[in-house]
């Protein structure tokens, strides 16, 4: 009972925000959840009753997931994967500086007598600095989906904060570590950086594994449809569990299952559980989210707190500055490399949209309460979301506008967009085999062979690899649409043999659903890669032409090919027309007697 008047009480906002216009354009739903949680927590707290806070076991087991997992899963691929090396500049790079420039300069300060923070040390304030220059995923997501900002600037801020989970983690643990320990030498800096390449790229290790595993296991699902979206989750939060026992990064791995199951699972699933899966993470996701924005402002009353003006002050204000140095300086490396640039708008949403979350917070609270700074580093964090979440978060709408930054293009695209996307994908990746530079796309093309030669044959049940998909499919409306011209007597009662489909007027073509619709966008996208592979034989060099011989040979076999299909059809077409004419025969003459 206790649970579901808590998720009831919750949903109320969140169900009232977006019913008042007013309110959803001038202040972010997250803003007003933790308002929400204040008034909660401060109602709770004059009724003489102990708020409850966010438990940090609480906050990673059980409300983290979902929205990593909603994140991970629907993540765009192409932005991503065309951005990666941005991402991970910011990711990496980024969060080191924040950490290290607000650990030294924070540090620098408690050596002011008059502060009164003498003793605390270097790795106090370094371990302090790891904690807040995170990006906060779930924040950014509050934040970012509401102002609709355009893609590129969206995934660089969002893929940030998802793969700057390693960064912190590691940071905090070594941080911690050291303070405890006293003294650090060459060989703890060395293992330090190896610690993050081993909780990083095994936490991606153990997401692919379980994420093949979702995506074999769906394979057999045919017949028992209902517990399709099951295995999903339960493979994702398999996944997650696994890197957090052996210390990995939890979010890497949440990320790497869901991108890597995604494309098998639902060429396996029905369409009813894909949309099972759709809305229950989306679902889950936003109720985590309210609970963690409800339950920050709840803590927030709850105390305690340790208050030192000087210092919580010069935290909001580094936290600025060190976000703005870091973007510019590291943008200027990045825009030497990129073909889109930066532009100063983009650097400055960038940077602006650095928020601060729950994160920050759940890790301030895995502090010991032995530590002599917890409560003050506490207030600190909670100081600078609050900036972050308010200020920021209720001011980047108007700036957007008022700068006017190109926002998220809200119509899907055309097939005539995404077919012409695909085609120069495909003639990029020509130009580098001409060149001999094997770049993005060179690359690109490999493994997409590699997953439909072999993963695809393991991962995906039935698929017939050799076959025109998209030929089949037009066989099949065609053969439909002549069927039905026939029924509704379009068609002449008799057909000479020579009969061209170019003399039939064909009626309306009824209107396409939506599932037909993403089927045939799937068909084009796949047979443009057919397409390739089988030209490939007669791609470009320079040392062998084609003869003029064979070039006709070539074409000679197409037509011939096309002028027996087309003969078989209308043979088959002759055949029903003919059945049709005796059955109605038939039916005049049982009329007659």
């Amino acid at each position: 009972i206790y649970v579901s008047i808590i998720t009831l009480t919750t949903s109320s906002p969140h169900l009232g925000f977006h019913l008042i216009p007013r309110l959803s354009a001038v202040v972010p739903e997250s803003c007003l959840l933790i308002v929400v949680g204040l008034l909660v927590g401060g109602l709770i707290k004059v009724i003489g009753e102990e708020p409850p806070v966010l438990d940090s076991q609480l906050f990673f087991l059980c409300l983290l997931p979902p929205i990593i997992l909603d994140a991970g899963y629907f993540l765009p691929i192409r932005p991503f994967t065309e951005n990666v090396g941005t991402i991970l500049v910011f990711a990496v790079i980024g969060t080191l500086w924040n950490a290290f420039f607000m650990g030294g300069l924070l540090y620098a300060l408690c050596q002011i007598e008059s502060v009164g923070l003498s003793g605390v040390d270097l790795l106090a304030c370094l371990l302090f600095g790891s904690i807040v220059s995170a990006v906060d995923p779930v924040a950014v997501l509050a934040v970012f989906e509401e102002i609709h900002i355009n893609e590129l600037v969206h995934i660089l801020v969002f893929g940030e904060s998802l793969l700057n989970d390693a960064v912190t983690v590691v940071l905090y643990n070594l941080f911690e570590e050291f303070s405890k320990v006293g003294t650090v030498t060459v060989l703890d800096v060395f293992l330090g950086v190896v610690c993050f390449f081993v909780v990083s790229l095994g936490g991606v290790l153990v997401g692919a594994i379980y994420g093949f595993l979702a995506a074999f296991t769906s394979r057999f699902t045919s017949h028992t449809r209902v517990i399709e979206p099951l295995f999903v989750f339960l493979y994702s939060y398999m996944a997650y569990l696994s890197s957090e026992m052996f210390h990995l990064s939890g979010i890497m791995a949440l990320i790497a299952c869901g991108v890597v199951m995604r494309p098998y699972v639902e060429a396996n699933i029905s369409h009813k559980s894909y949309t099972t899966i759709k809305y229950f993470l989306k679902m889950w996701s936003s109720v985590s989210e309210t609970l963690i924005f409800i339950f920050l402002g709840v803590s927030t009353v709850a105390g305690p707190h340790a208050w030192n003006w000087t210092f919580v002050i010069t935290t909001v204000i580094l936290c600025l500055v060190s976000r703005v140095l870091g973007v510019i300086g590291l943008t200027f490396i990045i825009n030497k490399f990129r073909i889109v640039k930066l532009t100063k708008k983009d650097q400055f949403i960038v940077a602006y949209g650095g928020l601060r979350g729950a994160i920050a917070f759940s890790l301030g609270y895995l502090l010991s309460n032995s530590h002599q700074m917890r409560n003050l580093f506490l207030t600190a964090i909670i100081t600078v979301i609050f900036f972050t979440v308010f200020v920021q978060g209720m001011t980047i709408r108007p700036l957007v506008e008022l700068l006017a930054v190109k926002k998220k293009k809200e119509s899907k695209p055309s097939i005539n967009e995404e077919i012409h996307t695909e085609f120069l994908d495909h003639l990029l990746t020509g130009v580098e085999g001409v060149c001999g530079h094997y770049g993005h796309y060179h690359w690109k093309e490999k493994l997409n062979r590699f997953n439909k030669t072999y993963v695809k044959r393991w991962l995906i049940a039935g698929e017939n690899f050799k076959e025109p998909e998209l030929i089949a499919f037009y066989r099949k409306m065609e053969l439909k649409q002549a069927i039905m011209m026939v029924e509704s007597g379009q068609l002449p009662s008799v057909l000479p043999s020579t009969i061209s489909m170019q003399n039939i007027q064909p009626r309306a073509i009824p209107r396409v659903s939506k599932k037909r619709e993403e089927e045939i966008r799937r068909i084009l996208r796949a047979n443009l890669q057919n397409n390739k592979q089988k030209m490939r034989s007669r791609s470009y060099s320079r040392h062998t032409l084609f003869d003029a011989d064979e070039e006709d040979n070539v074409s000679e076999v197409r037509l011939r090919k096309t002028k027996m299909e087309m003969e078989r059809r209308v043979s088959v077409m002759e055949r029903r027309v003919s059945v049709m004419e005796r059955e109605g025969r038939c039916d005049g003459e049982g009329g007659s007697v």
